[in-house]
């Protein structure tokens, strides 16, 4: 794999990297939406949102078509779906393992303590 290609991948994980713009994402994997209908969707300022959507598009993760006086927006290629979808099962197996491991701390510290009680 070339270093272009890399950075590329890398500003595309930077553009997605900010709750906000992956909730945005999320919303535009059911169709089409008016930044208005982001905005309500989301619960976010307009300009917060029209920042985040310029990051976006500056970096072809959504595409944009104005209609009369309404700017709607859409995802350039859904396959970015798929790739949040992993990264979500990615996250989840992550977490399943980190709480199993505090259980299993908070399981031998209890038995620990319950020997020195004795």
């Amino acid at each position: 794999m070339t270093d272009s290609l890399r950075r590329f991948k890398a500003e595309v994980f930077q553009a997605l990297a900010h709750p906000t713009r992956i909730a945005i994402v999320e919303a535009l994997s059911l169709g089409e939406l008016s930044a208005g209908k982001l905005v309500d969707k989301l619960g976010v300022e307009q300009a917060n949102a029209s920042q985040h959507l310029s990051i976006l598009r500056a970096k072809n993760v959504v595409v944009s078509r104005k209609v009369g006086n309404q700017v709607l927006y859409s995802l350039r290629d859904t396959v970015l779906i798929e790739v949040l979808d992993i990264l979500r099962r990615y996250c989840r197996s992550q977490l399943t393992d980190t709480v199993n491991m505090l259980k299993e701390i908070n399981h031998t510290k209890a038995g620990k303590q319950r020997k020195r009680s004795r």
